[in-house]
């Protein structure tokens, strides 16, 4: 026991302002901050590991319930990327077993829907209820090797980071990719330049997706001739896509033989229709909008996501943990100030931000429009009502 420096940092005496001694050692007051807080935020920064046996996960059922509290609707989504987590947790404890005879291979999802119908929503929040790494990639940063832009691997370097560059970890992660549409193939027609953000793309990620041991550059981005690779096996890493895919339901009716001409009936009812269309989405319609069959292949489920009624959008206002009107009554609070909404009042967003298109993500702008004055003049007012009538969605 050396009296003359902390035990637990090694710092000598000259360089703290006092060394408190214990039975065994010595602990400076940077030490004893550090302790303070870890102490204080309950053991937060102690890192959940993955479950040890089959009765510790949490089943399709629960993980479903956990994503109705953030994520309003679309059910038949929600429910398939629970089944696929689960099977992913099952997997990662089905390869413990040294004496398996048989072996379990992952089942990558795509999903499909409208901008704002809560794609990057889903993954965000079932991120919040995993004891494994998980990132999110956009597509359309992605481009052929030696182009300007990220390569395929970059994908790998993003969750190598998540991971704190623990490759064992990184190994058993999740990965969702946006965008994946933005890579779908630019025409069938021979071009004079190259489609390095398409076709090229998705022939890159054949091999992650497939389960390979890629090379991956720990930095990311440009590979540099000295840098060292960090090998990872793809096999156990779980990948989910996501896409708007616009203009993919007239592939559908196409198939289906359903496209009307002119006014007539079935072409007025088409609204009515969008969803029953989206259920008959298959692999076929993803091939015709530009995805090539080798990288659906490695996609067997593949998922849609409702379009959003206006019902819908008024309980996304409202009901999620996180809501918008939830959001805002808090920010108003803060300078003591009770903001309160009327029914009324969150129809007539609902209606102004379905008019611009931009789904439940559009819903945030209209609202700090309506309230743009009052968060203005904030702390004048100690009590504000927003009904149908007192609000002005500006332009």
């Amino acid at each position: 026991m050396n009296s003359n420096q902390c035990s637990f940092c090694g710092r000598k005496r000259s360089e703290v302002q006092m060394l408190i001694s214990g039975q065994n050692g010595f602990i400076c007051e940077n030490c004893i901050e550090q302790a303070h807080l870890i102490v204080k935020d309950g053991g937060s920064k102690v890192e959940q590991s993955p479950a040890e046996n089959i009765d510790e996960l949490k089943k399709p059922k629960e993980i479903k319930e956990f994503l109705n509290g953030y994520v309003i609707g679309q059910d038949q989504a929600k429910k398939q990327l629970s089944i696929a987590v689960y099977n992913h947790y099952k997997r990662l404890l089905h390869a413990k077993n040294e004496n398996r005879e048989v072996e379990l291979e992952k089942s990558n999802i795509i999903m499909i829907g409208e901008t704002g119908t809560g794609k990057t929503l889903l993954a965000k929040t079932i991120a919040r209820e995993l004891n494994v790494p998980f990132c999110i990639v956009d597509a359309t940063i992605l481009t052929e090797a030696g182009y300007v832009g990220e390569d395929v691997e970059s994908i790998l370097s993003r969750l190598l980071m998540v991971a704190d560059y623990d490759v064992e970890k990184a190994e058993k992660g999740i990965v969702f990719i946006d965008e994946i549409d933005k890579i779908a193939r630019k025409s069938d027609n021979p071009s004079l330049t190259r489609d390095v953000s398409g076709e090229g793309v998705q022939q890159g990620l054949l091999k992650l997706l497939e389960g390979s041991i890629v090379n991956v550059p720990p930095q990311g981005g440009r590979k540099h001739p000295d840098q060292k690779y960090i090998q990872v096996n793809t096999q156990n890493i779980l990948f989910i896509a996501g896409g708007a895919f616009d203009g993919i339901k007239e592939i559908i009716e196409r198939r289906m033989n359903k496209q009307a001409i002119g006014f007539s009936s079935e072409k007025i009812n088409k609204v009515d229709e969008d969803d029953y269309v989206l259920t008959n989405i298959n692999a076929i319609d993803l091939r015709t909008f530009g995805l090539i069959p080798e990288l659906l292949g490695r996609f067997p489920i593949i998922t849609y996501l409702d379009k959003l009624t206006k019902e819908v959008m008024v309980r996304i206002m409202k009901e999620p943990k996180n809501s918008i009107v939830n959001q805002f009554v808090e920010l108003f609070k803060m300078d003591n100030t009770k903001l309160e909404f009327t029914d009324g009042a969150i129809e007539k967003i609902v209606e102004e931000t379905m008019e611009k298109g931009l789904g439940a993500r559009g819903l945030r702008g209209t609202t700090e429009k309506v309230l743009e004055d009052y968060m203005f003049s904030i702390g004048e007012e100690k009590e504000i009502v927003l009904t149908e009538d007192n609000i002005f969605v500006k332009k």
